[in-house]
């Protein structure tokens, strides 16, 4: 093995070890119980059509409640819409929409951290289909229900919203998992999946996205990425900075291009992070999830795997 493909290895074992033992952080029991702790939370749902934004509110709780037997339904908290947790969690359940339909969810919720103009701009963006219900919700009430994080020192009036998420940003906690989120996306990974990550890249690269790292044919298909010749390396799972690049391309495409219309307008969900679950017909939790950091969003995989 080469000296560099050794160490990469060795910082990975780090990183991944410290990722496990974070995983025993024990999920809020309002997150184990969502419909229950959303109960009487009301959101509007945001309709995608000329000089209509949003449309009758909806109670979140009741909506993960079903008559159907056997039917499951995704509820994602995403943070505002400016914001990479959301745009990742959208480009993963856009990835992996067919493979999380076969398991049997039948409806996907998603909660946006802003009004109901910021979740239809996102949500052309990033190209969502119809099958992802967006709800808007400007003050991040109903993540707060569900249980996530709120961030590095909510409830210090002293320090600026913004040095709060500098802190986040550079691992400084808690939660404490932003580093080990962040860092695999340049070290990579020989078991990861990168499925998502190339469909991403290449919804981006056609929306005009930079950096663009694929080839198509005449069309469209892909027929060539840049990360393949990658020496040592090219066979991983996810190579190293595969991941880095198309969240360059969302930094740039997205994030910074947009951001006087996707920033927050409650700074209380300038620090709030995410979450999601997955609940059977009555509502109970058949898998939740809260984010511990800045890109922390959990491999729809893995949620394919416990349900």
């Amino acid at each position: 093995m080469f000296p560099l493909e050794r160490f990469t290895i060795h910082l990975l074992s780090i990183f991944f070890t410290l990722q496990i033992s974070c995983d025993a952080l024990m999920i809020p029991l309002s997150a184990a119980k969502p419909a229950e702790s959303l109960s009487g939370v009301s959101l509007p749902r945001v309709i995608f059509a000329a000089n209509q934004g949003e449309s009758q509110s909806y109670d979140i709780g009741a909506e993960l409640v079903s008559t159907k037997e056997g039917s499951k339904t995704m509820l994602v908290f995403g943070t505002h819409a400016g914001d990479f947790n959301t745009i990742e969690y959208m480009q993963k359940v856009r990835s992996s929409l067919p493979e999380l339909q076969a398991k049997g969810i039948e409806r996907f919720l998603m909660v946006v951290n802003g009004e109901a103009r910021q979740c239809e701009m996102l949500a052309k963006l990033l190209d969502l289909p119809n099958e992802i219900e967006l709800f808007a919700d400007p003050t991040g009430e109903a993540g707060r229900k569900f249980g996530v994080s709120r961030g590095f020192r909510p409830d210090d009036e002293s320090m600026p919203p913004f040095v709060k998420q500098f802190f986040s940003g550079v691992g400084i906690g808690p939660p404490w998992m932003t580093l080990p989120a962040v860092l695999p996306g340049y070290l990579g990974d020989p078991n990861g999946r990168r499925g998502w990550i190339e469909t991403s890249l290449k919804q981006g690269q056609e929306a005009g996205r930079w950096p663009a790292v694929l080839e198509f044919n005449g069309e469209g298909d892909i027929i060539g990425n840049k990360f393949d010749s990658a020496p040592l390396v090219s066979n991983w799972g996810r190579r190293p900075f595969e991941l880095a690049t198309l969240r360059l391309q969302s930094l740039i495409g997205i994030q910074s291009t947009h951001w006087s219309e996707l920033k927050p307008v409650d700074d209380r969900c300038l620090t709030q992070h995410g979450g999601c679950t997955v609940v059977g017909p009555s509502g109970e939790s058949l898998y939740s999830w809260v984010d511990r950091g800045l890109c922390d969003v959990p491999d729809m995989f893995n949620i394919l795997e416990e349900i």
